[in-house]
């Protein structure tokens, strides 16, 4: 029975397919998580976060008056981030409190009138019951015309502006989302086996990809869980001294000071 030969061609595709091992499987494309980061010779993978952002929401609903802060602007703590239509909720404040100053008097009139056994404890009881419901009512009023005025928790950055000025909102929608960038960190995740070596105050450089700057930092917290299934620990450090041309959502490579 003939065989048919190989060409030269087909040949070498099997020499060059024997000499191929198989590659490993890939990081995800546009992957930045740091549960996607990994450490080779020393490098770890890591993501610069805020210490302190929130995203506020609406606590009462209402029209929307003013916005004074856009994407990116700096604000300081206290500012008036959103204003709310506020007439309806001042009058029913005003409402509250009169008939809480009417049933306080009221409840102390009977207080009175019991001490010359002039009313009974029933009615003075009751008088004591309804001073107190108004008292609720009126803290409730308070509680809504304080939700009119949306304040800064924090001094900080404007992220995204998710409400519009004339928009109406409704109890708990999103409004704004902001953040403190005078204070990052730096979230890592290296092998659970760098606990070896690995304490607190262990001293890395940071390199930004976006910059292509290196920077100094300390270890400031070490996880206290190892995570099972990737055999991985978080790792959270602090700079030096805070970049000025850094920002939340940046990510860079780690190089621990005497690891290979």
């Amino acid at each position: 029975m003939r065989h048919r030969p190989y060409t030269r061609v087909g040949i070498a595709v099997l020499l060059a397919a024997a000499a191929m091992g198989v590659p490993s499987p890939g990081w995800a494309k546009g992957d930045r998580s740091v549960q996607g980061t990994k450490q080779e010779s020393g490098v770890a993978r890591g993501i610069v976060k805020a210490v302190s952002q929130a995203v506020l929401y609406a606590q009462i609903q209402g029209r929307v008056n003013q916005v004074p802060y856009r994407e990116g602007q700096r604000f300081v703590k206290g500012a008036t981030l959103v204003q709310l239509e506020c007439d309806k909720y001042q009058a029913e404040l005003a409402a509250a409190a009169a008939e809480h100053e009417g049933k306080s008097k009221t409840f102390q009139n009977n207080k009175e009138l019991a001490k010359l056994n002039a009313v009974s404890t029933l009615d003075l009881e009751v008088s004591e019951a309804d001073a107190k419901k108004a008292g609720a009512t009126r803290r409730i009023a308070e509680i809504n015309v304080r939700g009119c005025h949306l304040a800064a928790p924090f001094a900080g950055r404007i992220v995204d502006v998710m409400v519009h000025e004339h928009e109406n909102v409704f109890p708990n929608d999103k409004l704004l989302s902001v953040l403190d960038d005078t204070s990052l960190e730096i979230e890592l995740v290296l092998p659970s086996m760098a606990l070896t070596w690995l304490k607190k105050q262990a001293r890395f450089t940071f390199v930004v990809d976006e910059t292509g700057q290196g920077y100094s930092a300390r270890v400031k917290e070490i996880g206290a869980t190892v995570d099972a299934a990737s055999q991985t620990v978080k790792v959270t450090g602090v700079f030096d001294a805070l970049p000025k041309d850094v920002l939340s959502g940046m990510s860079g490579s780690a190089q621990f000071v005497g690891q290979p």
